[in-house]
């Protein structure tokens, strides 16, 4: 016979684990995202600033 205190210990386990994988999942995102815009920047100020050939 299962105690009720293991049940409810396993449901707040799998809680946590699911919390704690979505934040990784966004922050893995969000990272992927703000690197990409980063270099999409980079890209157009090296466009905008390369001197000019004579």
């Amino acid at each position: 016979m299962e105690s009720p205190f293991l049940s409810i210990l396993a449901l707040i386990a799998l809680v946590l684990l699911v919390a704690v994988t979505g934040g990784v999942g966004y922050l893995t995102v969000a990272d992927w995202r703000d690197r990409r815009r980063r270099e999409v920047e980079k890209r157009e100020q090296r466009r905008t600033t390369s001197p000019k050939k004579r």
